[in-house]
């Protein structure tokens, strides 16, 4: 300090002047040192990381972390990616969110090992910054449709022999991945060729295409190489944003609850599981009015169920022959079909599981090892509400006229002509062949009318009475 001192007084002289200027050089410093562009624009960069198929849970987290980055004041939003492809509806929403984004979007394919295939092109094509980490691979983006044999055998490089609706769904995505390529002046041939010829390429070659722009081993890496990129934004109101990232703070944004509820009633498996419990949830509730909770876990399980599978892309004739299933096997409970309405509830519930989500899309479809427990599952329950209906329809009646069949009753007395006698607590007049007097025993072996034809109780049992004399008169 001392030397600094004496070499600063050397320049300025001594005397009050010298330390006026001198404290006024100090105040320039630190303005400058607090100030300075480079500090002041360190802001917050958001990490997103989707690891799994692109489907309706990681699309709107997706859409929803962007939106968040921008009323945070983030500089840069970066996607770090790993998927195998995803659903085509879910892939436009996020290519809709980066596109209409106020906040510049890094799509990072990482860590080492991962890739971009399918839908992870067009989201990789989307971004503002495309950059992969080393040992991972982009492309192979053709539609799903195409990877299996179509019309006897076509292939991806026989497009042409594909039927039409191939042909248009190739077509489609080809352009629309050429479009984005050449909005951020990358190579548009190569990514048309990765929908049409299935192409994929490793880091390095991507780079050396122009297909991505930088090669990164990680996040504070890629923050340094993208560091005072000027970024042109899509929205006519965004204008051009600098980065400012060597050292700028990272936000990772996590899915929120409602994220991970998505994620797992957009399973296809757990969709159907949520259906079936909604379904003979509302079932027990109807055949057993007030019972109160089997109705509102089944009316929440269904709406559930039915949301989940509203947002996957759905063959409706899947959907409805598994409600036809359903209701068939529920209908077996009620109607003596003999078991035909539960066998062909069975068939129509498995086929219409089979069927019912419409992609080829790994992870997407429903396995056969739930249908078939499943189905069993059902068949069993149907089964089990089939025989209590049946043994409570085969009971034997519990009051009513035929109930005093066989029963016995004490003589009371006679009185005017008419004998009667007390049964089950209550006084009837009764008939015999032979003489009765007070205080015995007899069966009732009938009823006429107001009447009771009785036997003393030692002529034997019920089986040997006249049959014609039960409920005669009525």
């Amino acid at each position: 300090m001392k030397r600094i001192a004496h070499a600063w007084l050397a320049v300025a002289g001594p005397g009050p002047l010298a330390l006026l200027r001198a404290l006024i050089a100090c105040a320039i410093f630190l303005f400058l040192l607090l100030w300075t562009p480079s500090t002041a624009a360190l802001a917050p960069v958001t990490v997103l990381t989707v690891d799994g198929a692109i489907g309706p849970a990681s699309a709107d987290y997706l859409a929803r972390g962007i939106a968040r980055a921008a009323q945070d004041g983030h500089q840069l939003v970066i996607i770090e990616l790993d998927t195998p492809g995803g659903l085509d509806t879910s892939t436009r929403v996020v290519v809709k969110a980066i596109l209409a984004s106020p906040v510049p979007v890094a799509v990072y394919v990482a860590p080492s090992g991962a890739r971009a295939a399918s839908a992870g092109t067009f989201i990789l094509m989307a971004g503002h910054i495309a950059a992969m980490a080393p040992g991972t691979n982009v492309g192979a983006a053709t539609p799903v449709p195409l990877g299996r044999p179509a019309d006897g055998g076509a292939r991806p490089q026989d497009a042409q022999s594909a039927t039409p609706m191939v042909r248009k769904q190739v077509n489609d995505a080809a352009a629309s991945i050429r479009a984005l390529a050449e909005l951020r002046g990358r190579n548009a041939d190569w990514a048309e060729r990765s929908v049409r010829d299935a192409l994929s390429v490793p880091a390095a070659a991507a780079l050396g295409s122009r297909v991505i722009e930088h090669v990164a081993s990680d996040v504070p890496a890629l923050l340094g190489l993208v560091d005072g990129r000027h970024i042109k934004l899509d929205r006519p109101d965004a204008g051009t944003r600098t980065l400012h990232t060597r050292g700028a703070p990272l936000h990772a944004a996590h899915p929120d609850w409602r994220n991970r509820l998505l994620g797992v009633i957009s399973e296809p498996s757990v969709a159907l599981i949520l259906m079936s419990i909604g379904i003979y949830g509302l079932l027990f509730e109807f055949m057993s009015p007030g019972a109160v909770a089997p109705g509102v876990v089944g009316a929440l399980c269904l709406l559930l169920g039915l949301y989940g599978l509203h947002l996957l892309p759905l063959n409706y004739a899947g959907l409805g022959l598994i409600l036809l299933g359903l209701a068939f096997m529920a209908g077996e409970a009620f109607l003596p079909s003999f078991g035909v309405l539960g066998l062909g509830g069975i068939a129509a519930f498995v086929a219409g599981a089979l069927i019912l989500v419409d992609t080829d899309l790994a992870g997407y479809g429903v396995p056969v090892a739930l249908v078939v427990p499943l189905a069993i599952a059902s068949a069993l329950l149907v089964a089990g509400m089939g025989a209590v209906a049946l043994g409570t329809r085969r009971r034997a009646l519990a009051g009513g006229p035929n109930a005093l069949v066989g029963s016995l009753a004490e003589v009371i007395g006679a009185s005017g002509g008419d004998t009667w006698a007390n049964v089950n607590g209550e006084t009837w007049r009764v008939d015999s062949g032979v003489a009765l007097r007070p205080g015995q025993t007899v069966r009732v072996l009938g009823r006429k009318g107001a009447r009771l034809e009785v036997v003393p109780a030692d002529h034997g049992p019920v089986a040997h009475a006249n049959p014609n004399h039960i409920n005669k008169g009525e």
